[in-house]
């Protein structure tokens, strides 16, 4: 028997239908209830059900579903049938991080015990088998004495307090070399009142979070060295490799073994170090004259989230959080005086000076054009024609009357429309209509960009990495996270070399020294002369 499509469906006008006889009514209503079936599976395709990745489930029915597992499963009920059904919950758990199972007591979901992240108690530990051999010694000395104040030399060592082992990365062109210093701290006696002080590692901030085994500890007193500790976060967060892949890639090309956690560390420890240096690049936003703003989906221990970054002409800021308009409010303050470039979302609406990306309108004009619309699908046709026309003559620098008529053309169509029998035709009519001034702010206003392709670009890295690493597991990781892609980026921006600048941003955390500042951003400056 054939098959409808919903492009056969167009052409079953009231006239047609009328003029059926039975049999060829039943026939025609078997087949669109065929249909109907057909497009209410495809509807309810998830990862879960087919063969479609989890990032394109809905991130609000990933998150209604984890909601819904963490429901205690009622006292007194049934347990569960001993079955294939067992394996499916399994299956599901692995999943989905939440089982629902069936018993006699009726369909309740239980939440699984989450497991600690980690190694679990009795396995084995990772003990490097290397041989520490130094290719070189660094000596430390005692700058004043700690009791009068005295400068201390050389002349005045007296014994070593402590010894350290530090693997360096030398970074030269055409070449990576790995160095292990040795670094030797000394201890000196004063010549003028003969009191001895000692030279310690440098230590800076702690981050303690209750429960935690190891707290995290900026400090000197490590294995890894600033430059090898930001080429691993680099491998990490710019190169989105894992904990384990980075571990092999060491071993492989540097003949380096070191363990996972110490990888992490020092992932952690650039995005440790990167957060004083982001509440400065906010700062520069919070006066900034233009800003481009979007968010995306985020995971953080499976509870949805969302990502927002903001891009200026000088500096990218990335942050994790909820959807609340509290986060956009610490991302550009509270009195923003510049322009804002971004999507449709209601909590920018109450900015004063915006730019409606016109990229999403001509979108949604695209799926009404392509879509089963009926009169809607001329609408769409219409409007991303007229749009696109509209963008190329601002531009372009074409004539007025060129520019208000289309603009004319744009806001009569939306107004023909925004009575339309069809749900999102007439949606899409009245959207434009309600946010008129925001969509063509840019008309009146030639240097301001009609789309917000630079955040939706600067999102792209990390729209990736979330499709494989799932998101991140904690507060702090997520801080840390979104503090390192902001100082990458924005050194990016700045034509600087964020690496060089990473090394030195480390070193100085490590002693409990004030950040570096960035570098200029040379774009600007060339501009502005």
């Amino acid at each position: 028997m054939p098959r409808l499509t919903p492009r056969d469906v167009l052409e079953l006008t009231p006239e047609l239908i009328g003029g059926l006889s039975r049999a060829d009514l039943e026939r025609t209503t078997h087949l669109l209830i065929e249909l109907a079936l057909d497009m209410a599976n495809r509807l309810g395709r998830t990862s879960d059900n087919s063969s479609q990745p989890p990032s394109r489930d809905d991130p609000y029915k990933k998150q209604e579903q984890r909601d819904q597992g963490r429901q205690v499963k009622p006292a007194g009920a049934e347990p569960d049938a001993v079955g294939g059904d067992n394996h499916v919950a399994a299956s599901n758990e692995n999943r989905n991080g939440a089982v629902s199972q069936e018993g006699k007591g009726g369909n309740a979901p239980v939440k699984p015990p989450r497991k600690p992240s980690g190694k679990r108690p009795g396995m084995p530990g990772f003990w490097r088998t290397q041989p520490i051999v130094s290719t070189g010694d660094v000596d430390h000395d005692p700058p004043h004495c700690a009791q009068c104040g005295a400068t201390l030399g050389v002349a005045q060592r007296r014994s070593i307090a402590e010894v350290l082992y530090v693997y360096e990365l030398d970074r030269e062109p055409l070449s990576l070399r790995l160095t292990c210093l040795k670094h030797r701290y000394h201890v000196a006696m004063c010549s003028v009142c003969g009191h001895e002080t000692e030279a310690r590692p440098g230590t800076g901030a702690k981050f303690v979070i209750e429960g935690r085994k190891r707290d995290l500890e900026l400090t000197e007193r490590c294995l890894v060295g600033p430059l090898l500790a930001t080429f691993i976060a680099a491998l990490s967060l710019r190169y989105r490799l894992s904990r384990t892949k980075i571990q092999e890639f060491l071993a492989d090309w540097l003949g380096f073994e070191l363990g996972t956690a110490s990888i992490n560390r020092c992932a952690h420890e650039f995005g440790a170090a990167s957060e004083p240096v982001v509440e400065d690049l906010l700062k520069e936003v919070h006066v900034a004259d233009l800003a481009h703003l979007d968010e995306t989906p985020w995971y953080q221990a499976g509870v949805l989230c969302w990502l927002w970054v903001v891009v200026t002409s000088s500096a990218v800021v990335y942050h994790i959080g909820s959807r609340a308009k509290t986060e956009l409010t610490l991302l550009i303050g509270e009195a923003f005086m510049g322009f804002l470039v971004s999507d449709g979302y209601k909590a920018y609406r109450d900015i004063e000076r915006r730019q409606r990306c016109l990229a999403h309108i001509i979108r949604k004009a695209v799926a009404l054009e392509k879509g089963f619309f009926r009169a809607g699908s001329a609408f769409g046709h219409d409007l991303a024609r007229d749009l696109r026309a509209l963008i190329h003559e601002v531009a372009e620098g074409g004539p007025d009357d060129r520019i208000k008529r289309l603009m004319t053309r744009v806001k009569w169509s939306c107004q023909c429309n925004q009575w339309e029998i069809e749900e999102k035709v007439r949606a899409l009519a009245r959207e434009i209509l309600n946010d008129w001034d925001a969509i063509m702010a840019f008309v009146d206003n030639p240097w301001l960009p009609p789309t917000n392709n630079d955040a939706e670009r600067a999102l792209r890295h990390a729209v990736i990495a979330r499709y494989i690493s799932f998101g991140t597991r904690t507060d702090e990781g997520s801080r840390f996270y979104a503090a390192g892609l902001s100082v990458i980026d924005t050194c990016r921006k700045r034509g600087a070399d964020p690496w060089v600048f990473a090394a030195q941003m480390i070193a100085a955390a490590r002693k409990g020294a004030p950040h570096p500042c960035l570098p200029a951003a040379k774009t600007v400056v060339a501009a502005a002369a």
